[in-house]
């Protein structure tokens, strides 16, 4: 019998390089990681849902950045592409498993960064579930939708963030780390934990 009858993803990091398009709107690599993590820390500290797009621009204005970065990243939101072996490994894996996203952005953009990756049982924004990652709520809206348990439904991390929420309501979490972020030490730990994709379809290999 298999341990997982489904899969689910953070989308702008764990499935889609994100980052480089925040690089080109901000101008620098360095700009870009101070934006990122001060919209990092406020998305993932909010909470109750506010306006994704308002928050980007505000993480903007607080390392020193224009507010109309934010305006650009929207509409530059379809130039995002997903890491290597995310669409093949995604095509595979859609053959065993039911797939979803919980994504820490507003609907409108979720459905159009989602079809840059694949094709998906549920799509859960923030916007849509009310509340921001690591709140219980987003994994709990979309265990709901795909009708699995959360021991048999393991989530697929971006952000240390998520192995906080995804652990708190019960599912396991690999990390798919590809940047190489630090992870706090007082944070669970993930099953598994590797920068390249591969290493996720290695381990659904060995579900039985």
């Amino acid at each position: 019998m298999k341990k997982y009858d489904a899969v689910a993803f953070d989308l702008l990091t764990a499935l889609l390089d994100s980052w480089t398009l925040w690089e080109s709107v901000a101008g620098s690599r360095d700009k870009a990681m101070s934006w990122r993590a001060a919209y990092l820390q406020s998305t993932y500290g909010a909470g109750a849902y506010r306006p994704y797009e308002a928050l980007v621009a505000e993480s903007a204005a607080q390392v020193g950045l224009p507010v109309a970065l934010a305006d650009e990243l929207v509409a530059r939101w379809d130039e995002l592409t997903a890491w290597p072996g995310v669409t093949e490994g995604l095509r595979a894996m859609s053959a065993h498993y039911r797939l979803a996203i919980v994504t820490n952005c507003s609907e409108r953009l979720a459905q159009r960064a989602a079809a840059r990756a694949g094709v998906f049982s549920a799509i859960v924004s923030a916007e849509r579930a009310g509340f921001y990652k690591p709140h219980e709520r987003p994994y709990r809206l979309m265990l709901e939708e795909l009708g699995t348990l959360p021991q048999r439904t393991l989530f697929v991390a971006g952000s240390p963030f998520d192995l906080l929420g995804a652990t708190r309501v019960g599912m396991p979490v690999f990390w798919h780390n590809h940047v190489g972020l630090p992870c706090p030490a007082d944070l669970p730990r993930p099953v598994a934990e590797s920068r390249d994709f591969s290493a996720l379809s290695e381990l659904l290999s060995h579900d039985a």
